[in-house]
């Protein structure tokens, strides 16, 4: 009996983390709202020095139109994010996930 309960909970755990990973692998993307049009011709940092807008659509369909402190910040923190091509909101599918961030190191003492 305990045996069964303890296999039970191992398949739980299985799923829940198969389930997950599916869950985070497509990931978020950012997409310019300004150029519908554009298919990875620029860096989304060179439309951003254009003044392009962009948005973060979630693998859910929601949608967040970034503000330019948003902007700042997300640089500060994940700068791969700006460096990969820009896709207008016409080309979703081909457009690239957003970079994860990068491992944060612990200072020494």
């Amino acid at each position: 009996m305990r045996s069964k309960v303890v296999v039970g909970l191992l398949m739980v755990l299985v799923a829940v983390f198969f389930v997950s990973s599916v869950a985070t692998a497509q990931g978020a993307k950012l997409l310019c709202v300004s150029k519908k049009e554009l298919k990875g011709e620029d860096t989304v940092a060179s439309c951003l020095a254009k003044g392009e807008r962009f948005a973060v659509i979630d693998p859910y369909g929601l949608v967040r139109i970034m503000t330019p402190e948003e902007i700042e910040l997300t640089k500060a923190f994940n700068p791969k994010a700006f460096e990969t091509r820009a896709y207008g909101m016409k080309y979703i599918k081909e457009a690239p996930t957003v970079a994860p961030m990068p491992q944060l190191t612990k200072e020494a003492p």
